[in-house]
């Protein structure tokens, strides 16, 4: 049987579209510029939503803390910016996180990229010595 999409999937999407519009058209800060919201997991009660985001460049929490800060001191002009063009009864607290998962990504393609070269270039190096044998 299919899953059911309830209301805080659907809260959590919509506040993740609304967010990265938002982020790229209203606010001024060069901090922010290459933000993107990656995911939101809404509270059960509504009451709170923790965004994650990710910035072009930075591949942990720590190079991001700059940016973590800026958004979470802007989080209620976000929160009253979501409340004019939305019919949610409650907008939620909104709480910033970096999303460390994309960089852990990016590692791991290269690790699995630098293996199958290394097995690319044996495998070379094994036929070259039966060749010559």
């Amino acid at each position: 049987m299919a899953r059911e999409y309830n209301r805080t999937d659907r809260v959590a999407d919509h506040l993740r579209e609304e967010l990265a519009q938002l982020i790229q058209r209203q606010m001024r800060d060069p901090r922010v510029e290459m933000v993107n919201i990656t995911d939101v997991e809404v509270s059960k009660d509504l009451a709170h939503a923790k965004v994650f985001y990710t910035v072009l460049g930075k591949d942990s929490a720590e190079e991001a803390r700059p940016v973590t800060e800026t958004l979470n001191k802007a989080a209620g002009f976000l929160r009253s910016q979501l409340s004019k063009g939305s019919t949610l009864r409650t907008v939620p607290a909104l709480q910033f996180r970096f999303d460390a998962s994309v960089g852990r990504g990016r590692f791991m393609e290269d690790l699995i990229e630098r293996a199958v070269e290394s097995d690319r270039n044996g495998a070379d190096e094994q036929l070259e010595g039966q060749v010559k044998d």
